[in-house]
């Protein structure tokens, strides 16, 4: 293994304990550790930045948020991508017609949810965040949308995309959807954070537990997977460690005598 140069970590499920909306100690302790060695720490979350709203004063060199779609370093976007407007369009025509699905539109500084159900507070609940605007999808149109995180059942997902060819899904649950723009990931995210700073992929690790941190589990030199992880991210890792809430991080940071 190089030497570790970066780390990127998710949050729900992997920094952040579903059970307790905290970070546990262990993990404040090894991310200090990591910075005072001069290894750089970053967020890769579904988020967007408005709503990292959990982690404290913990300070990150940069963020990965929304699957990759906005990406900062140092403070500064180092990059962003939307979903094709005639996606969205078509999407929200779709929802007119079809049977009428909970929507939560990302746009440049707010989350606008529509056709409010009550899987929406559920979720909401779990992810320990406020309830979004509630808005009319027509005034959706013509904005700039980073995310979509769509509220339909997993069988329903390739009836919908497909009238959304610019964009593809991720998850780490079966509630709801992240919808966005086709070839952008976390694995992205980070490619281009990495280019920032002149390392390689192999100088990196990752931590994550769901669906959507699969990619860049891969693309690092080091990928591990939570304890809490499902089967399929704990199959494309490196390693697996402990659970959240069985300092899952700070142990295997140890394993790979990083602190």
């Amino acid at each position: 293994m190089k030497d570790i140069k970066a780390v990127f970590f998710d949050i729900d499920g992997t920094l952040v304990s579903f059970d307790t909306h905290m970070i546990p100690a262990s993990t404040i302790e090894a991310i200090s550790i990591l910075r005072a060695k001069g290894i750089k720490t970053f967020i890769a979350t579904g988020r967007p930045k408005t709503i990292v709203n959990n982690l404290g004063d913990i300070p990150f060199d940069g963020y990965v948020t929304l699957n990759g779609g906005v990406c900062f370093l140092n403070g500064e976007i180092v990059y962003e991508r939307t979903i094709p407007q005639e996606d969205i369009n078509a999407l929200i025509d779709y929802n007119k017609t079809h049977d009428r699905y909970s929507c939560i539109y990302v746009v440049e500084d707010k989350m606008i949810l529509t056709d409010r159900q009550p899987i929406v507070n559920d979720v909401m609940k779990l992810l320990n965040i406020k309830m979004p605007i509630e808005g009319d999808a027509d005034d959706i149109r013509g904005r700039k949308v980073y995310q979509v995180l769509g509220f339909f059942p997993v069988e329903e997902e390739t009836r919908i995309m497909s009238v959304m060819p610019g964009s593809e899904t991720t998850r780490w649950t079966d509630s709801f959807a992240d919808i966005i723009p086709r070839n952008s990931c976390k694995s992205v995210g980070i490619s281009h954070i990495i280019e920032k700073m002149n390392i390689t992929p192999d100088e990196c690790m990752a931590f994550g537990d769901g669906g959507n941190d699969m990619g860049m589990l891969q693309y690092v030199g080091t990928g591990i997977a939570m304890g809490n992880a499902s089967p399929s991210v704990k199959s494309v890792s490196d390693y697996v460690t402990e659970d959240i809430d069985a300092d899952g991080v700070y142990k295997a940071l140890k394993h790979f005598s990083l602190i």
